[in-house]
């Protein structure tokens, strides 16, 4: 927790307890369904809570804003950023239906009134949102085809409408069939721990 704290020392004492809860449950379903390496239930709030926030330090999300989690295995990064960002509405979706159930059991138990869990591929989503977010799901000339009918057409936020995406290592080879639109953030910019000198949040707009 205190890696939390350290970058978002305003949260709430709600925030504050749901994000706490979260080792107890994840290491408690990960015994049962391996969502997380076994040898990295320990790194979780560094590894997988703080680089999901990561996002939040690229935008901060407008009240309202609707977001679509793809691929989101047991809740990453739609989970932390549920949590940080309440009065924005969060649809976490997977194909593979005993993650979504992780995902499912851990928002229920620390109440998260702002998220919706299903089990499905991106490809039978319907839904229209400001923003998809993933991480690292699949390339994004793969990706970008599949989400871009999920788009609102009108954005309210700082970034117009689009994909973020936390990415790791050398991006670009990937990035180069959106060299004229993509961006790039390095997350050492914002975190000091070593786990991000190669971790980045890649937005495209859509």
């Amino acid at each position: 927790m205190e890696e939390i704290l350290k970058y978002f020392p305003q949260l709430t004492e709600t925030q504050r307890a749901q994000f706490a809860a979260l080792y107890d449950l994840y290491a408690e379903w990960n015994a049962k369904i391996n969502v997380i390496s076994r040898k990295d239930i320990e790194n979780l709030y560094l590894h997988h809570v703080l680089h999901s926030l990561g996002i939040a330090k690229l935008i901060a999300f407008k009240p309202g804003t609707d977001v679509l989690d793809v691929g989101t295995g047991g809740g990453f990064p739609g989970i932390p950023l549920a949590i940080l960002l309440p009065e924005c509405r969060f649809t976490l979706i997977d194909s593979i239906g005993k993650k979504i159930k992780v995902g499912t059991a851990v928002s229920e138990a620390i109440d998260l009134k702002n998220i919706t869990l299903k089990h499905l591929r991106v490809q039978e989503e319907k839904g229209k949102y400001d923003f998809v977010v993933s991480r690292a799901v699949m390339p994004l000339d793969e990706l970008v085809p599949l989400v871009r009918k999920n788009m609102k057409p009108q954005g309210k936020n700082a970034l117009p409408n689009g994909l973020i995406c936390l990415k790791g290592g050398e991006l670009q080879h990937e990035l180069q069939p959106f060299r004229n639109v993509a961006e790039q953030f390095s997350l050492s910019d914002y975190f000091s721990e070593p786990f991000f000198e190669t971790k980045k949040v890649v937005y495209v707009p859509l």
